[in-house]
């Protein structure tokens, strides 16, 4: 049997933040109550060095995708068609791989 919800959480929120939340509520199908539950359960909360270190694992994944494209670039402008098509074969394969690292845990990822 479930425990039975005998606590009240009360949070102050503007007019227009209850009438949106009630609407999304309702377009779910649930009360509002479930409907905070339900997002409060998805929610994941960070830790200041854990927050810290996705930014710079973003920040360092933005850097290779940036010299990633230079390469890219220089391959379609400057090598030969052999010499580009293995270029842009590793780079296809490189990108992948970052792909796979900047999901989010259990995310859906754009296959390529």
């Amino acid at each position: 049997m479930a425990e039975r919800r005998s606590v009240e959480v009360h949070l102050r929120v503007s007019p227009a933040e209850r009438a949106a939340w009630k609407a999304k509520a309702a377009a779910a199908g649930l009360p509002l109550s479930a409907l905070v539950r339900q997002a409060m359960a998805r929610t994941q909360t960070w830790t200041a060095p854990a927050m810290a270190a996705e930014h710079e694992r973003s920040r360092q994944i933005a850097r290779v995708g940036n010299n990633l494209n230079q390469v890219a670039r220089w391959a379609n402008t400057h090598a030969s068609a052999l010499d580009a098509v293995r270029v842009l074969n590793g780079l296809r394969a490189v990108e992948r791989a970052l792909r796979a690292l900047a999901l989010p845990a259990g995310g859906d990822g754009d296959a390529r």
